[in-house]
Order: structure tokens, then C-alpha cells, then sequence
């Protein structure tokens, strides 16, 4: 009997989550909590899931794994060491659970990207397939180690190091490694360097398992740089177990209301791309695309449990952006609203902006004098990337103020005309819709960073000649 491993992708938010099945039954591991795309994935391949484990109680997500065994009827495994408030099969290093009688997995304790982290050897009739790692043993990385407090960075960096061996010395190097974290996600140290992995390959590639215990901590650590806040809410609720989300649609917002809460400061949020609210959108609102992290960015920024209201260019877009934004523990957006700009405004162009739009080419010539005449001069230049990549390269000149602090540090932006900038222009209209709501001028330089060189615009990393 074969045993297969799907993936079930959550780009958005830089995670997998795994169905291991036989052809009969199944077992899944770590599944995010919108749990219809593992039933619907099950229905297609005509498997019973049995099992439901996780790795860890998890810090960037709303886990959907006990909503899933109460609805399958499978056995949830946790660690025993967790003190969950819910009830579950406790498992604990070296136990092994028959999930069939061609398929059983087997748990490893490895502490590092939190205290009691497992891991699982998924094994058949010809013996050990691969290992479920969680935020442990990740494709050319490891979790990070520093989500549960500053003072246990250090320890838990090198129980990290210690449990990426232990994997490596248990496992042949066919098998595969099948990690939650690293595409994306901010839970890891670093980001994945391949999109698939084996004990083999990660012998060779990765710094657990190439360095010496005090070189990885003293290299883990330094890379290290800001990760979300709502991190801080997503471990209590995975302990005291998420009930079902709810997906129906948000309350309709008609235009008059949506002026009322833009204007008592809340957080009404455009969906539509970063071009499109460029060049028209609802005065006051801000930009939070759905073509980018959306619901990293706007978790990590809003104050937590403020409403949100939700504007579309379809209902589909807004449906997508509810189900991501309940992912992360935003459970019921407080309406929505769909169409375009206009629309929205009660039909008034008058309510509706524009942002001009500017590339770091235009800013090198702006510094030269040479500004195109539909832009205006630029006083400052706003960087809102994190800490590390601005001590990295920076444009010479330029005022730092990472993203999720901007909301906070709105005072802090020097005045006049602002150019403000990221790695890619994501994350830089998100900043120019908070400037603009707070009535500055401001130009977004949607542009890739590495034009910012090309430009003669950046200051060079130490070290360079």
C-alpha cells in the first residue's frame, strides 16, 4: 500500500499544512483553521481522516484542528506537555500511533521553535517516509526561537540546534522533510531556500546542521527581526481551542455609513490592488491589497479587536479577505462593502483621491532637480521596511519608520512632501493611504528596491568596498 502526503498551501500567510493518506485514511497535520479546504481535498481523494495532529501550539495562526476532529470525529493529537484547555490525545516523545494498519507515526520531541514541540515520522511497510517538522527542521532554516519571550531566545536556539540533529540522526537521507513554517511565514528564522526537502539535502544545506551549536545561536539570533503583534493572541486562542469560524457574508455599508466610521478614525480597508487605489480611491481609506500578505500586514497594524470594514471590487474579493483575516483570529469583519471608488463615495467625486505614483528612477532625478512635472518635490523620503533591511541598504538621506510602528509614529515622519518606499510597493501604499489619511502629501514609489541601486540612490552595506 502506497502512502501519499498532500500539501495544503496558505500562501497568504507562509504555511502548510499535510493530509498523509493510505488510499483509506488519513491523517492531517497542522491545519489552519479554515477546515473546508482539507475536507473538500479528503471528499476528492475518498479518504476518512482519523487523525489530526499538531506540531505546536501555534504563534501566526488560528489552528483549525480541533474544529476538525469534533467535525471528523478524529482523534486530535497534542503534546502532553501543553496544558490545552480542551480535550485531546496527549502524545509525547517516542510514542507511536497507528493511523492504519500500512501507516503510523511516530513523535519526537524537538523543543526549539517553542517548548514542547513534536515532531512525527510518518512510516509505512517499507519504513520511514518523512517527518512532519513543524517550526523545527524547515527547508535550509529553522523556526525561529525568540516568540516566547526575549529571555528564552537563546535556550530555545539551542534546544532548536539540538532537535534539528536529533531528526538527522533518526532519519535516512531519502526521507522527506515536511515542515509548517518557512514560505513566507514569520515564524521562521530565515526563509526556505527550496521548495521541497530531504534529511539528505538539509545535511548539506542547513545551519543547524552544518554549525556548531554556539555559531548557530550566535548566527540564528542576529537575523532575527520584527515579527507580527498579533502573534501575542494567536497562542492563547490555539490553548484554549478555536471553535468553528464563521464565513457567512458581512453586514452590506452603505455610502453615508461608510463616511460616518472613516470619519470617527476607524479602519475601512480597500481590498483592490495597489494600481487601483493609486488612481482612484474612497478618501480616508487605506490600502491593504489582496495581491500581497493582506492579512499579515493588517493584523500586525490595527489595533487588536478594533473593526474592520472590508470594500471589494466583488463579493469573491471580499469572501477571500474575511476567510484570510479569520485565519489570524479577526473572526467577523464589522461590514463590507462592494463596487469601486465612485460608488462607495454616494457618487460624489469629491470624496474620492488619488496617490501619485513615482519609481526610484524619478526620485534620482527629483534629487537631481529633473522631477517629472506631475510630481511634486520630494522633502522626505519615507523607508518602511523592517529594521534588518534597513541596516542592510538604504536610500542615502532616508527617514526609517517600519511599517507597523507608522500608525503609532505618524508625528515621527518629518514634514513636507513624503516619497515613501518598501522592497516592492506593497507595504509602501499601505504607509502612503495611512500618510494621506492623516492629511499629508505623500508619493508612493511603487517600485522593486534593487532599482534604488541601479538609481545611485543607496548608501552601501558595511563591508563592501
Amino acid at each position: 500500500m502506497t502512502i501519499r502526503t498532500e500539501v495544503v498551501e496558505t500562501s497568504s500567510l507562509g504555511d502548510r499544512s499535510y493530509l498523509a493518506h493510505d488510499g483509506r485514511v488519513a491523517l492531517v497535520v497542522d491545519p489552519q483553521r479554515d477546515i473546508d479546504r482539507v475536507l473538500a481535498l479528503a471528499g476528492r481523494l475518498g479518504v476518512r481522516i482519523t487523525h489530526v495532529a499538531e506540531t505546536h501550539l501555534h504563534n501566526d495562526y488560528v489552528s483549525g484542528g480541533l474544529a476538525l476532529a469534533k467535525v471528523t470525529g478524529a482523534a486530535y493529537l497534542v503534546a502532553a506537555a501543553d496544558d490545552v484547555r480542551f480535550d485531546r490525545v496527549p502524545v509525547a516523545d517516542g510514542d507511536e500511533i497507528a493511523v492504519s494498519p500500512d501507516m503510523r507515526v511516530s513523535a519526537v520531541a524537538t523543543p526549539g521553535h517553542t517548548f514542547h514541540h513534536l515532531s512525527y515520522v510518518l512510516s509505512g511497510p517499507d519504513g520511514p517516509a518523512g517527518v512532519f517538522t513543524g517550526g523545527s527542521l524547515l527547508f535550509g532554516t529553522t523556526g525561529r526561537t525568540d516568540l516566547l519571550g526575549d529571555e528564552h531566545a537563546r535556550g530555545l536556539a539551542r534546544h532548536q540546534h539540538a532537535s534539528a540533529r536529533r531528526l538527522a540522526d533518526l532519519l535516512p537521507d531519502g526521507a522527506q522533510v515536511w515542515p509548517t513554517h518557512g514560505f513566507g511565514s514569520f515564524c521562521s528564522a530565515s526563509q526556505s531556500d527550496a521548495p521541497a526537502s530531504t534529511i539528505g539535502r538539509e545535511r548539506r544545506a542547513n545551519p543547524a546542521l552544518r554549525l556548531e551549536a554556539d555559531d548557530f545561536v550566535t548566527e540564528t539570533l542576529a537575523g532575527l527581526d520584527l515579527y507580527p503583534a498579533y502573534y501575542a493572541h494567536m497562542g492563547v486562542r490555539n490553548l484554549e481551542g478555536a471553535g468553528p469560524i464563521d464565513l457567512t457574508p458581512a453586514e452590506t455599508v452603505d455610502p453615508g455609513r461608510l463616511r460616518a466610521r472613516i470619519d470617527a478614525g476607524e479602519w475601512v480597508v480597500d481590498l483592490r490592488s495597489r494600481k487601483a487605489f493609486a488612481y482612484r480611491h474612497l478618501t480616508g481609506t487605506l490600502s491593504f491589497g489582496l495581491e500581497g500578505p493582506m492579512a499579515t500586514w493588517l493584523g500586525w497594524m490595527i489595533p487588536w479587536g478594533a473593526p474592520v470594514t472590508l470594500l471589494g471590487d466583488s463579493p469573491d474579493q471580499v469572501a477571500d479577505a474575511q476567510r484570510e483575516l479569520a485565519r489570524i483570529g479577526i473572526d467577523r469583519p464589522a461590514g463590507a462593502a462592494t463596487g469601486d471608488p465612485l460608488s462607495w463615495a454616494g457618487g460624489d467625486p469629491a470624496r474620492t483621491s488619488a496617490v501619485p505614483v513615482a519609481t526610484f528612477a524619478d526620485l534620482a532625478a527629483a534629487r537631481a532637480g529633473r522631477a517629472p512635472r506631475d510630481l511634486p518635490d520630494p522633502d522626505v523620503v519615507l523607508d518602511v521596511r523592517l529594521p534588518g533591511e534597513f541596516r542592510e541598504s538604504h536610500v542615502t538621506g532616508a527617514a526609517h519608520v517600519p511599517l507597523p510602528e507608522l500608525p503609532a509614529r505618524l508625528g515621527d515622519v518629518p514634514s513636507g512632501t513624503v516619497w515613501v518606499h518598501c522592497g516592492s510597493g506593497y507595504r509602501a501604499a499601505a504607509a502612503a493611504s495611512l500618510l494621506e489619511r492623516a492629511g499629508r502629501t505623500v508619493v508612493h514609489i511603487d517600485d522593486a528596491y534593487a532599482r534604488a541601486a541601479e538609481a545611485g540612490l543607496t548608501r552601501r552595506p558595511k563591508g563592501t568596498p
